[in-house]
């Protein structure tokens, strides 16, 4: 029997996903956490054979999660489940380790298969991703390297830059971000600079933009009393 653990900020989607699985009696669902940190503990002490993760959670997203697991040389495989598609994400994930990258528009079947995949060594990319992010992978046996082609700007970004990007697009302020991420607002003020100028960029307005065009629409995790704009996915 293939062990699982669920990482995803929403109960409701991790009670869908464990009565899914579980209705195959090969699965079993040993663990839930609602961010990356809970879920790295619970990995280190279930050590399951997979971990579906939700791509955005709170504090230790799943890209950051997929790193920290691979450090760990278990035999435990990530599948990184997510709504967005873009390549900056998909490219990240298999980079860090991932062994798949599932949309959330999937069927039951579909995760089932990529499931198997992973268990059998193979690295599984979802068939839903567009056409144009394929062309940028070339999958050899169960490996995936991406192709020549010249990195955009937001891959140059570090996890700790996409986490200050994401709360500047949610609409918190330096302090909200110092305290959220539990740095001074001077560090703070650091990562947007260098935001700033990996991503060639003059203004706030024109951060935001890249942002919302590269989908950084997703961060849920502001200090208590901040207030959100906009809604949430």
């Amino acid at each position: 029997m293939a062990t699982i653990v669920l990482a995803d900020d929403h109960a409701i989607v991790r009670q869908g996903l464990r009565t899914l699985l579980e209705s195959d009696s090969r699965l079993e669902v040993v663990g839930e956490a609602a961010d990356g940190r809970e879920a790295l503990s619970l990995v280190k002490r279930r050590r399951p054979d997979v971990v579906i993760a939700d791509l955005m959670m709170p504090g230790v997203n799943g890209l950051q999660l997929t790193t920290y697991v691979s450090r760990l040389k278990l035999r435990t495989r990530v599948i990184v489940l997510s709504m967005y598609q873009d390549e900056a994400y998909v490219l990240e994930a298999f980079k860090n380790g991932a062994a798949a990258y599932v949309a959330k528009e999937a069927s039951g079947a579909e995760l089932f298969g990529a499931i198997q995949e992973t268990l059998a060594g193979h690295r599984y990319l979802s068939p839903t991703i567009s056409d144009t992010s394929k062309n940028s992978y070339a999958f050899q046996g169960s490996a995936l390297r991406a192709s020549t082609a010249s990195p955009d700007r937001f891959a140059t970004l570090t996890a700790r830059e996409r986490s200050v990007l994401q709360l500047v697009v949610e609409g918190a302020s330096s302090r909200d971000i110092a305290d959220r991420l539990k740095v001074s607002t001077r560090t703070i003020d650091a990562h947007r600079t260098s935001l700033m100028r990996k991503l060639k960029l003059q203004s706030r307005g024109a951060l935001i933009r890249f942002a919302l065009q590269r989908g950084v629409t997703v961060g849920r995790a502001l200090p208590s009393g901040t207030k959100r704009p906009g809604k949430s996915r």
